[in-house]
């Protein structure tokens, strides 16, 4: 079945361009390739797809310029951008999240994990189009992180938090799936009235953690990176 959503995927190598394009593809996607980035911006602003696969490494205008520019973009900038990069890198995944990239699939990958991908960037585009930005409740199961109410209960039992415990948990909930690097959740989950600085940020989701007790793996660690809400 064709699928209405459309994919650019900007890759300069010949064979993984045809694999994503291919598998792609066969999932009803209507996809286009190109392998360079100044292509890859031009085409992209051109063309408004949903999604844009963005290789790193690209001749010329590099991955992560790519980005910015599309970011820096009136039109362009509510384009889905998934970074693929070399596993092992997480210096150019952080600095593909800071430029504005919404997920990223490490290489070597599977069309599975591709796909998931895919699949969860544009479940989560079409739930901001349709219901608008995440509001200050917050459910996600049993889990309700009530910002009115400044309060988190987890089957209706209340988990005591301080306020930048808080914070760091509603901003994770409000956006499942997505990974944030400690920087952009300094930026804007923690705030600048807080007194923590770079890995401090670990102590914190550390302790939120422990409090969640049996949900704690709610909160994911991508390596290198920083961290996800579980995309329920």
């Amino acid at each position: 079945m064709q699928r209405k959503e459309r994919i650019l995927v900007i890759e300069d190598e010949a064979d993984i361009l045809e694999l994503m394009l291919y598998n792609l593809g066969r999932e009803g996607y209507r996809v286009v390739g190109c392998q360079n980035g100044d292509e890859g911006v031009r085409r992209a602003k051109e063309d408004q797809p949903d999604v844009v696969l963005l290789d790193l490494m690209l001749p010329g205008l590099g991955g992560i310029e790519v980005c910015r520019r599309l970011k820096a973009d009136p039109e362009a900038r509510k384009i889905a951008v998934i970074m693929v990069t070399a596993k092992g890198e997480p210096d150019d995944v952080v600095a593909g999240l800071e430029a504005g990239a919404d997920d990223y699939v490490a290489k070597p990958f599977s069309p599975k994990v591709l796909l998931a991908r895919v699949r969860a960037v544009l479940r989560r585009r079409e739930e901001v189009e349709t219901k608008g930005p995440p509001g200050a409740r917050v459910v996600r199961g049993d889990m309700v992180v009530d910002a009115d109410r400044h309060e988190v209960r987890i089957a209706g039992e209340v988990v005591s938090l301080t306020a930048t415990e808080f914070r760091l948990l509603h901003f994770l909930a409000s956006h499942p799936g997505r990974v944030f690097t400690r920087n952009h959740l300094l930026d804007s989950a923690v705030g600048a009235d807080a007194m923590v600085i770079d890995r401090n940020i670990d102590v914190h989701v550390g302790a939120i953690r422990k409090k969640l007790g049996a949900h704690r793996e709610a909160i994911e660690t991508v390596r290198g990176v920083g961290y996800r809400f579980r995309d329920l």
